[in-house]
């Protein structure tokens, strides 16, 4: 079924494609067609060397533009060989991008460097020095920055969590033991505890509060320990560990560090327009690599659901698949009605209550009926099959009628009730994180608030206080919520401001020049603030980064207030 997210996905596919053929293709080519018209015009053409080898040049981009190109399709289809296959497209993948895209940023940087001189020098008999030179450090920069980005390291993977002690929980240790052997896998080295909504093993290296873990990992989720029996619980701990018997979290392990090093890099190629060119070329295969990676994905959920029916129940899988899936729902609405609300709150939210409170009734809502049908929806980048062919996979189907009662259902046992320790790990967790949702809370608002009252104004200021910069001859510029105050004497409101231009003045030096929103007459009156009054490039890059924040929440309160009107 074509539907809107495939379809929009498949137009971003296409015009990645176009991007990539662009950058391989379009430069070289376009260099090319000047070199050859330039040798058909020029006598004695012999001698100008540069045109022969630029020539060279240009068709060598091309065929290895093509060459690559070539590479990244047939990499991408070993993707979905098996998983052995997989990582040695992506090891190679990797190693082909990384050395092609800083061969294609020196190869067109080189080609555009020439360009920018024989072009005016040819056609207009003109040449201009500081455009050439322009170009040139662009290119040396762009260089530099794709070079010195591959060996930048990539983050340590990290959980709000405890690490679960045995003592604390013999029983649920020596259960997960049990399970492991019924599995047919070895026991997890650590098991943590958390507040997140999901389970999940790894092999790779997790920093846990202070701790960095090693080995074989279990996190458990204790919220939805609590809305699971024994049973439910077993079935997902099984399933968990079947992953792990499967090789996945060893496998994840592996490829992981190398996938964060790969999305770090792009990032960092898309952040910029002089490397914003080789970002396509390494988007492309990513795209190609994910569809892989998430087929894979779906499947060994299966594999670890049928593994869990096998040794626990299928009813089990389907009712904690069906507890779980209403949890994570009502607590994300739950905590996105409590970030729409406009006023602020203490550090003490009762999220955890308030799902508590809730979500019998809204199992058996129309609203997580509705949820639940559109999640029923494929999407080709899914890490997990659909709710209800997972539960038709395990030969348990629940008709929708029924996923409320089992929901509102309330064990008489729970494994957070063997856990001694359970309680007080998670009010420390709750705490942190209210604590953290409450100050992003309170930044939303500012950002949020015109603002109406002094109550408002007084949030506004906490986060964005008036900044004030003494210049060389001891006038004073001022950057608040409002606006600028200058130094005449005269204020730029930010709703009057349009763009914000850095532009390099003849004899002047660089200035800020900020044009008016509305023109009058043919005009956009402007306002320049010359930098080099300040006190220093650290003062001048201050303001900078100061105007640029305040205006932003200026934008931020208005695209706000339009979108609630």
């Amino acid at each position: 079924m074509d539907t809107p997210a495939s379809a929009q996905l498949r137009r971003h596919l296409v015009r990645v494609l176009i991007y990539v053929l662009a950058v391989l293709l379009l430069l070289p080519g376009l260099t090319l067609i000047f070199v050859r018209h330039a040798i058909d015009e020029l006598d004695g053409y012999s001698q100008l060397w540069q045109f022969h080898v630029m020539g060279q040049a240009a068709q060598w981009a091309l065929a290895g533009g093509v060459a690559v190109l070539l590479f990244i399709v047939a990499l991408g289809a070993v993707a979905f060989v098996n998983r052995r296959a997989r990582y040695v497209s992506f090891v190679m993948g990797w190693a082909l991008l990384r050395a092609a895209c800083v061969l294609a940023m020196l190869a067109q940087g080189v080609m555009l460097v020439w360009l920018s001189y024989w072009v005016g020098v040819f056609f207009f008999q003109i040449y201009v020095p500081k455009l050439i030179g322009l170009v040139g450090v662009a290119v040396a920069w762009a260089a530099y920055y794709a070079i010195t980005g591959i060996f930048r390291r990539v983050p340590l993977g990290a959980v709000d969590g405890e690490p679960l002690k045995k003592p604390d929980a013999p029983a649920l240790w020596a259960h997960v033991q049990e399970l492991a052997q019924k599995v047919g896998t070895a026991p997890p080295d650590h098991i943590v505890a958390g507040i997140d909504t999901s389970f999940f093993v790894t092999e790779a290296p997790l920093a846990v509060g202070a701790d960095l873990l090693k080995g074989r990992i279990l996190f458990i989720s204790l919220p939805l320990l609590r809305i699971l029996d024994t049973a439910e619980a077993d079935g997902v701990l099984a399933h968990e560990l079947a992953h792990l018997r499967g090789g996945d979290s060893a496998s994840s392990a592996a490829l992981g560090p190398k996938l964060l090093q790969y999305d770090q890099y792009a990032a960092m190629m898309g952040g910029y327009f002089t490397t914003r060119p080789v970002y396509y070329i390494l988007a492309l295969y990513r795209m190609i690599f994910e569809f892989a990676l998430q087929r894979d994905s779906r499947e060994r959920e299966f594999m670890a659901d049928q593994v869990a029916a096998n040794i626990v129940s299928p009813a089990a899988i389907s009712h904690a698949l069906i507890k779980t899936t209403a949890y994570t729902a009502y607590r994300a609405q739950i905590e996105k009605q409590l970030a729409e609300h406009n006023k602020t709150y203490g550090t003490q939210l009762g999220i955890a209550q308030f799902v508590s409170d809730g979500l019998g009734d809204y199992a058996k809502s129309e609203s997580f009926a509705a949820e639940i049908r559109q999640s029923q929806t494929p999407h080709p980048y899914d890490t997990h099959p659909l709710l209800a062919e997972r539960m038709s996979h395990v030969n348990c189907p629940i008709a929708e009628s029924d996923y409320g009662a089992i929901v509102a259902q309330k064990p008489a046992h729970t494994w957070v009730d063997d856990i001694a320790t359970a309680a007080d790990i998670e009010q420390r967790l709750w705490q942190k994180y209210e604590g953290i949702f409450s100050a992003q809370h309170e930044l939303d608002l500012a950002c949020r608030y015109e603002p109406a009252s002094v109550e408002e104004e007084a949030i506004v200021l906490k986060h964005f206080p008036p900044l004030v910069f003494t210049l060389k001859n001891g006038q004073r510029i001022e950057v608040n919520y409002a606006g600028l105050k200058l130094p005449d004497g005269k204020s730029l409101a930010w709703e009057d401001a349009g763009r914000i231009n850095l532009e390099d003045v003849p004899l002047r030096g660089e200035h800020m020049v900020i044009y008016a929103a509305k023109r009058k007459r043919l005009f956009y009156p402007k306002t320049s603030i010359k930098l080099k009054k300040f006190a220093g490039k650290e003062e001048i890059e201050k303001f900078k980064q100061a105007v640029g924040m305040y205006r932003q929440r200026d934008q931020m309160m208005r695209a706000y207030h339009e979108h609630h009107e």
